[in-house]
């Protein structure tokens, strides 16, 4: 599959993001949890969302990933308990859309990898995923997922 892939310089995005650990095939409870905690918190403060669900990645080991789960929101705001204000950093990116199963996004980062050091960037080994659709509502061949590789 052909990807699109657009670099970017942005601005420093405030979220609100649980930060843990967990293995590969524990994600969809993990995030599940993840987001319905966090909801749950915005609903109770009255705070509306900036942007789509993500999961940042801060390493790749299957069996140990170190991620945050989050919202974007307008402005920094405090969190609680094990929820915690965030942000995704400002500076150059690149990004591609995914279209598919969740489970199939390795091509798109595939492709990723490859442009990135073609085009003269290096990335910070940091990923992010957008989730531009809601998965109980959607067709898996039909789920949007804007990956996003912050650069050096």
């Amino acid at each position: 599959m052909p990807y699109q892939i657009t670099l970017e310089e942005k601005t420093a995005q405030p979220t609100i993001a649980i930060r843990t650990r967990a293995a590969v095939e524990n994600l969809p409870q993990v995030l599940g949890k993840a987001f319905g905690d966090i909801m749950n918190y915005l609903t109770e403060i009255g705070v509306q969302l900036a942007g789509a669900p993500y999961v940042g990645y801060f390493n790749m080991d299957m069996q140990d990933l170190d991620i945050e789960i989050g919202f974007p929101v307008a402005q920094a705001i405090a969190g609680k308990d094990h929820i915690q204000a965030s942000e995704i950093p400002a500076g150059k990116q690149v990004s591609c859309l995914h279209t598919g199963p969740y489970n199939k996004v390795d091509s798109a980062y595939n492709a990723m990898m490859e442009w990135v050091p073609a085009n003269g960037y290096t990335a910070t080994g940091v990923s992010y995923e957008f989730y531009l659709n809601d998965p109980e509502q959607t067709p898996e061949s039909e789920l949007l997922t804007k990956i996003v590789f912050p650069l050096k």
